[in-house]
């Protein structure tokens, strides 16, 4: 009887280990799940990023151009002034007196110019009666007109003492907002030897992106029409630095006629509409330019990428549930997270997404399609 329980318990351990060895032998070649996607399809519009600088559409120096002293200023540096507003007066006296002699040369060219018209009449008249000589009526003649001469001198002397008496009263030149002042009331200027330079005007409602292409990126883009079928120039998207509140797009509305040999760049323009004065002349921005569209892109996650010495690279899915090394070229960037493929793979193809340091070429896995 004892005999007969150990006999059994040898089978039950030998049944025991069997069963261990068969799960460690199916657990050793069950087929591990790996994540994939598709390649997908999209029509968009590729991008070039370029940096740029804001600069005002017009900006405009305040000058005063006569000599004396700063009287007042009526503005504070920011604000938006408007086309003919007052900035700053100047000492006026010694204009208004020139203005005033001036203006008494006049009346006394033209009561000089008046006596002698009469008397040339008088001349031509008393010549017909022989009463005086040929050579009085000339010297008459010649004297009127040399008052008409004075007359002319003397309006010009009014007009230039008129305007620089209208120049101790600096007016805004454009609308649009003024920088700090450069001469504080007090301070004596002389303007009339060289303009000084008293504040500056940024006519900023609406300002432009400076940036400059290059001569290649200019041909591509200008290359086949098809490619720039459906580009809109008019909303170029910009991007600041730091994100602004509101959002900006430009209008792309000036390219140079020529291309800087030094550089192989052309100047570019784009204006901007500034309703909330959030943009400054001097501001950087990066200008994405679109240069083309693709009406059937294929798009893979960038993140799937890998890198070895023969270039791009994907880990990707065959109709046999077998890995293959896939290599690929690739294109922009797109949306940040997804990558243009230009050649290697088509629409559908499922690639590995995630683990791709666990699977090798030949490698037969589960394939657990992911979005």
């Amino acid at each position: 009887m004892r005999s007969q329980k150990l006999i059994l318990l040898c089978f039950t351990v030998a049944a025991i280990s069997l069963s261990c060895n068969r799960k460690k032998s199916d657990n050793s070649s069950q087929t591990p799940d790996i994540q994939v996607a598709e390649a997908v399809t999209d029509s968009l519009t590729l991008y070039k990023t370029y940096p740029g600088i804001i600069s005002a559409n017009s900006t405009v120096n305040v000058v005063g151009r006569v000599n004396g002293t700063v009287l007042t200023s009526n503005f504070s540096g920011g604000d938006l002034v408007q086309k003919g507003q007052v900035l700053f007066t100047i000492e006026s006296r010694i204009y208004r007196d020139a203005l005033q002699q001036a203006q008494a040369q006049l009346a006394t060219a033209r009561s000089t110019n008046e006596y002698a018209t009469k008397q040339y009449a008088a001349m031509k008249k008393a010549l017909e009666s022989d009463a005086v000589s040929q050579m009085e009526v000339a010297q008459a003649k010649n004297s009127m007109e040399s008052s008409l001469a004075a007359i002319k001198t003397a309006e010009a002397a009014v007009r230039t003492a008129s305007t620089n008496l209208s120049y101790c009263t600096v007016t805004a030149p454009i609308t649009g907002h003024i920088s700090s002042r450069n001469v504080d009331p007090g301070a004596y200027i002389g303007g009339e030897g060289a303009p000084v330079n008293l504040a500056t005007i940024y006519a900023d409602k609406d300002v432009h992106a400076t940036f400059y292409i290059e001569d290649d990126s200019f041909m591509r883009m200008h290359s086949s029409k098809a490619d720039r079928e459906g580009i809109d120039y008019s909303a170029i998207p910009l991007i600041f630095s730091e994100e602004l509140p509101h959002s900006y797009t430009a209008d792309l509305n000036y390219l140079a006629p020529d291309i800087n040999s030094s550089t192989g760049t052309i100047e570019v323009k784009a204006n901007i509409d500034n309703p909330y004065n959030e943009l400054k002349a001097g501001m950087y921005v990066s200008v994405k330019l679109p240069w083309k569209t693709d009406p059937k892109a294929v798009l893979v996650k960038d993140a799937s990428l890998s890198t070895d010495q023969l270039g791009k690279y994907l880990y990707t899915v065959n109709d046999s549930n077998k890995i293959v090394y896939t290599p690929v070229k690739v294109g922009d960037l797109y949306q940040d997270t997804l990558r243009i493929i230009t050649e290697g793979i088509q629409p559908g193809t499922k690639y590995v997404t995630k683990a791709m340091l666990k699977v090798r070429p030949g490698m037969t896995v589960n394939p657990v399609l992911t979005r």
